[in-house]
């Protein structure tokens, strides 16, 4: 299994390691310190090593930080983990809902008369500490570069991951790394920088055409990787993990230990592009005025999807319907009572597993039923199992990380008898889903303009959801990709070749949770008729084919271009995905794309 239900953190481990992080404060003379999901790549995945903030309060999620200061430490969690925060934190830590309120907002409050706290400059970005520093001003509190206090206090830390590199073929990359490499530096020379600084995994990873798997789901090597403007790439990565891999970079790149990052990246001269949401204060540190915010030069370019990535994720999403579907068809042959989430998670995996271009999970599996469905990042382990109840709805998140595509497909199923409150709130969720999938819209929109299409159902009955429409999504690269977005936070513009999920939700904290999500991608619309010939506009293609559970749908709810759409959809679904079923699935497969 790719998958473990293990428990990897417990409220009650994190009251000792607390008192001794604030022993190293009195030490070290400081008010608190900043301990951050993050490690030094500033990567939304972190790997063992710098599970920091797991380790030290119990919360597992993917984003937030703690501010541990002498009476009290704040867990500042998104909407996205408001629920998950109370069951994985001992009372010794206080939830703070962010950003509503802001890391310098609650400093304030706490250190009324002034104070030092500290930070470790490799895991937070500059961008982050030079607009905490902004507002703290005035207020006497000081934030202060020091030594990391918690891996003073963490005896059996992990060490690195020092996993093998391997090569990423030109069939799926769809453009040779040289090729990558001479259009950003171009780009650089036009913009009057000497170089630019890559910290990201992820855009390392692109940009080079190799893979690695130094974090569990995601395909990426840690690296630092400096771009010059006249073509040469600096790559600060382990030669252990390279092995014959350093034949495939070719001369354009020179490879270095990790250790003379800092050292190289003190020696540019010239205009530095940087990216300071993504890179570490002590890099800042290290070019001073030289710094210039272009962003990471890899981020666009690797959003925009070539002919080749797009085909390639197509192609995974149909082979990865394909175990979805036999997943779903299995659930239907069993009795409400009889199986638990860990066994979903079990079944679904293995039916993945029967593909050999599958690498890995894309992250791990959500199977919350009943009430562990609002939990919206929900991770089953041995204590949580539950069993799936008539009446419960279930939502399974999940995805696969294959040779040609990365995949990320959630689905709500009945279970049993489902009551009419659930039904119309999963139609509501289904509505917005579909307003979304049949969006054109003018080019040069962002995210934060046309997201709200997709909740305005559920705005209509006074309800909404704490996470984002969409995400970007990568080729065989992370699940959770940038910079773009659908969410009101996002003003990056689409463009054709960016992948996105489209998932609305709905989760009512101990009761259920609702949420159906298909990858979509960007491309150009074609004029209509009575259209506006000079106004170019954009639209959505599904990749995803997996039916919609139809019991769960009320009908009337739904408009008659709702149905169309719906019947369209599936009808879509019968005719790529049968083909490749077996006889008994096949026939599920034609009642559940039944039409409406």
């Amino acid at each position: 299994m790719f998958q473990s239900f293990e428990v990897t953190a417990r409220p009650e481990q994190g009251p000792p390691r607390l008192a001794a992080l604030r022993q190293e404060l009195k030490r070290e003379g400081l008010d608190g310190f900043l301990v951050p999901r993050a490690d030094a790549h500033q990567g939304e995945y972190v790997a063992p090593r710098d599970e920091r903030l797991a380790w030290l309060t119990g919360f597992t999620g993917s984003a937030g930080f703690c501010a541990a200061l002498q009476d009290v430490a704040g867990v500042f969690i998104d909407g996205r983990y408001r629920t998950q925060v109370k069951a994985q934190v001992a009372e010794d830590y206080t939830p703070v809902p962010w950003p509503d309120v802001s890391l310098s907002s609650w400093l304030k409050q706490q250190l009324p008369n002034g104070g030092s706290v500290g930070f470790d400059p490799w895991l937070h970005a500059t961008g982050q500490i030079k607009a905490a520093q902004k507002d703290l001003e005035g207020s006497g509190i000081e934030l202060v570069r020091c030594a990391n206090l918690v891996d003073r206090i963490w005896q059996d830390q992990p060490a690195p991951p020092m996993n093998p590199v391997k090569v990423h073929p030109i069939e799926f990359a769809g453009e040779t790394a040289e090729s990558k490499i001479t259009r950003l530096a171009e780009g650089l020379r036009d913009g009057g920088r000497s170089a630019a600084v890559i910290t990201l995994p992820d855009s390392i990873m692109w940009l080079l055409n190799i893979r690695g798997s130094d974090i569990a789901y995601n395909p990426v090597a840690h690296g630092f990787a400096i771009l010059h403007a006249d073509g040469r790439v600096d790559l600060f990565m382990a030669a252990a993990k390279l092995g014959e891999v350093g034949e495939h970079l070719g001369p354009q790149v020179s490879v270095h230990e990790p250790d003379g990052f800092l050292d190289a990246v003190a020696a540019l001269e010239g205009k530095v592009q940087v990216d300071p949401g993504t890179m570490p204060q002590i890099v800042a540190d290290a070019l001073g005025d030289r710094m210039v915010d272009g962003g990471d030069p890899c981020a666009l370019p690797k959003a925009r999807k070539n002919p080749a990535e797009i085909a390639g994720s197509a192609e995974a999403h149909l082979r990865d319907a394909v175990a979805v579907v036999e997943t779903l068809y299995w659930l239907d042959q069993q009795t409400p009572g009889q199986i638990r989430e860990t066994q979903v998670v079990t079944r679904l995996e293995e039916a993945r597993r029967r593909d050999n271009a599958l690498q890995d999970i894309s992250f791990d599996t959500i199977a919350g039923t009943g009430p562990n469905g609002a939990i919206m990042h929900y991770r089953v382990t041995e204590e949580t199992d539950s069993t799936l109840q008539d009446g419960h709805l279930l939502v399974l998140d999940s995805g696969g990380q294959y040779l040609d595509g990365t995949t990320d497909i959630t689905r709500t199923i009945a279970i049993g008898e489902v009551g009419e409150t659930e039904k119309a709130c999963f139609t509501r969720v289904l509505k917005g889903m579909i307003a979304m999938s049949m969006l054109r819209w003018p080019i040069g929109l962002a995210g934060r303009d046309i997201e709200c299409v997709a909740r305005a159902p559920l705005w209509q009955a006074g309800q909404d959801f704490n996470h984002g429409v969409g995400h970007g999504v990568g080729a065989y690269l992370s699940v959770h990709e940038g910079p773009q977005r659908l969410s009101r936070v996002s003003h990056v513009p689409f463009e054709p070749g960016m992948i996105l999920s489209n998932e609305p939700g709905y989760y009512r904290e101990g009761a259920f949770g609702i949420r159906i999500e298909n990858l979509i991608v960007v491309e150009e619309a074609p004029s209509l008729p009575d259209g506006d010939a000079e106004r170019a506009m954009l639209q959505w293609r599904t990749l995803t084919y997996v039916p919609i559970d139809r019991r769960l749908i009320l009908v009337d709810m739904l408009t008659a271009q709702e149905r169309d759409w719906l019947n369209s959809y599936h009808r879509d679904v019968a005719e790529k995905i049968r083909p490749r079923l077996g006889e008994d699935a096949q026939l599920w497969l034609d009642a559940a794309t039944a039409p409406v």
